[in-house]
């Protein structure tokens, strides 16, 4: 089952992902059964937040909150943006993955990468209490806990040398920035059309 491994992933990771390897879950199968659920954590905990809490600047006394509508629309995008970049960075952990003498399926790479995602997803309930802080401080220690996951997870997951994973893991993140960098130039542009946020 997806969500037996949450638990394991922070408490003991390094057996959790012995036990990942075994799996070879189907790629449908592992979007419907988990990260369509984890996907929606940040989205749905965003829109709460910006649309009941509301934000408070540092520095300042008033809250801001956006309209339902706009909340909802910026939502369902970061949603979708969420799944599809987790997928992108999948697809190319599992092309990169031959390079590394390790022979993967396209199953077993995307539910690396979402499980590897998980504390990130985790922290976007942070969203359900709009702060600055708040989201810094959560922010950088899921942060660290998904780079923790990444660099000591993935020589056990692909069954490679420690040496061999700490470079195919820099590869993964490299591709990772990459794909977070274009998601931000198409919110940019997204948001000059008209689906940037309405203030109340």
């Amino acid at each position: 089952m997806s969500f037996t491994h949450v638990w394991g992933l922070f408490t003991h990771p390094d057996q959790e992902w012995r036990s990942i390897r075994n799996e070879n879950p189907g790629i449908l199968k592992f979007i419907i059964s988990y990260l369509l659920f984890m996907a929606a954590i940040p989205a749905v905990s965003g829109y709460l937040g910006t649309t009941i809490t509301g934000w408070q600047l540092p520095g300042g006394t008033d809250v801001v909150r956006l309209t339902e509508s706009s909340a909802a629309i910026m939502s369902v995008l970061a949603y979708f943006a969420t799944i599809a970049a987790i997928v992108v960075i999948a697809g190319f952990t599992h092309w990169m993955a031959r390079t590394f003498d390790s022979t993967p399926s396209m199953g077993q790479c995307l539910a690396f990468i979402a499980y590897t995602s998980t504390p990130l997803l985790i922290g976007g309930l942070s969203g359900l209490l709009p702060s600055l802080w708040t989201a810094m401080v959560v922010g950088m220690v899921m942060i660290g806990w998904s780079a923790y996951l990444l660099y000591t997870g993935l020589p056990v997951f692909m069954d490679i040398p420690f040496e061999r994973g700490v470079i195919f893991a820099s590869s993964v993140l490299c591709v990772a920035l990459v794909v977070l960098v274009s998601v931000m130039a198409a919110t940019v542009t997204l948001w000059n059309l008209g689906a940037g946020p309405v203030y109340i």
